[in-house]
């Protein structure tokens, strides 16, 4: 490789480890013990990639001795392949974290199967009725939840699933247990119902919205979740005193959600900036309040948001595939990716070392980043 081409490699080329599925990837996870990261894909397959980096960035560092300037070099060898399943589902699977490395799949045969990192299909935990289109597992509760689009069940370490009663209302592909097990929050059609699982699953509070939720999630103490909607924006939900609201003026659907625990921030998708609010001031009387300015404004729109897990960071993909890492509150950006196809995930691990990205065109990647990198 010359000096030129060398000059014109990005942070993915010289930090990534990337693969190509051949369909869009439509969701990832890194395992609860961090070993591991799986991606799902639109063709219903599930592909695993191993964490650990035999190529990590600091032993390909180099400080010349007369300038005391650092360079990295490129990786010198491809990265295993990625372990694959067979398909599962007729689209994109639903998936969760199990256990230490494994993780939870639904399949279109109504069953929830246990995948291993190894790519062993284990044992069935939940077999329900029809496809099964959202699940969450709760370690704190050993509880899954499943939903066929239709009817919500509930089953507490593998044993047989209770269905959930509630009425004529369809439910639809979102589902979320709160950080400590004890609620789960499920989408509804046009809204959001919260059930107390303790004990006789109970219904507590039901939300009303203009669209569908097509993404859950809690922040880490379970006082609020946010819901990315179908259109029209997300919801914004207060659990200490049942009050909703709308943030609306979003050029496209918010599709992610995520909360920043180092700021106590809540970011969304779909503007043509990474939006973001403090939660000392939540936006619950206008778009405008909390606001945290953060990164620079453009004119694609992103697609995916990730926090940083111990920093004042976040992380956004974009529709034309720009990949950036930004300090919360502040113009500054740092550039991993200029271009490629639209980002449709991201996640950081749970130490901020590693960011695994899915693309529409089927790039799986996962970005190690050097220990000095984020100070």
């Amino acid at each position: 490789m010359n000096q030129h081409a060398i000059q014109n490699l990005t942070l993915f080329d010289l930090l990534a480890r990337s693969w190509r599925r051949p369909s869009a990837v439509a969701d990832l996870r890194f395992s609860a013990d961090g070993s591991t990261v799986a991606f799902t894909g639109i063709d219903g397959t599930v592909a695993l990639a191993a964490v650990a980096d035999q190529e990590p960035p600091e032993s390909r560092i180099r400080v010349s001795g007369d300038l005391g300037q650092t360079t990295i070099r490129p990786r010198q060898k491809a990265p295993a392949p990625l372990i694959t399943t067979a398909a599962l589902g007729e689209g994109d699977v639903p998936l969760a974290n199990y256990l230490g490395s494994g993780f939870l799949v639904g399949t279109a045969a109504g069953e929830v199967v246990h995948l291993a990192a190894d790519g062993t299909v284990m044992e069935t935990l939940v077999k329900i009725d029809g496809p099964t289109v959202a699940i969450d597992y709760s370690p704190r509760t050993a509880m899954t939840a499943v939903s066929n689009g239709q009817d919500i069940f509930l089953s507490r370490g593998g044993g047989d699933a209770l269905r959930l009663r509630c009425g004529a209302t369809p439910f639809t592909n979102a589902l979320a247990f709160s950080p400590g097990g004890r609620r789960l929050a499920c989408g509804l059609e046009h809204g959001l119902s919260i059930w107390m699982i303790e004990g006789d699953a109970t219904p507590i509070r039901d939300f009303a919205f203009p669209a569908r939720p097509i993404s859950i999630r809690w922040i880490g103490d379970g006082t609020w979740l946010a819901c990315g909607l179908e259109t029209g924006g997300f919801a914004l939900v207060s659990m200490t005193d049942g009050r909703a609201e709308i943030v609306a003026g979003f050029p496209t659907p918010v599709r992610t959600v995520c909360w920043s625990q180092p700021e106590n921030a809540l970011f969304a998708s779909g503007a043509f900036r990474i939006a973001g609010w403090s939660m000392t001031a939540p936006p619950l009387e206008g778009e405008t309040s909390g606001a945290l300015e953060t990164g620079r404004a453009g004119l694609v729109p992103v697609e995916t948001v990730a926090a940083h897990p111990e920093k004042r960071l976040i992380a956004a993909g974009y529709a034309n595939g720009r990949i950036t890492i930004a300090q919360i509150g502040a113009p500054d950006e740092l550039l991993v990716r200029p271009l490629g196809s639209a980002v449709t995930a991201l996640a950081w691990s749970g130490d901020g070392r590693h960011l695994a990205v899915g693309a529409v065109n089927g790039t799986a990647a996962i970005i190690t980043f050097p220990a000095q990198m984020f100070k």
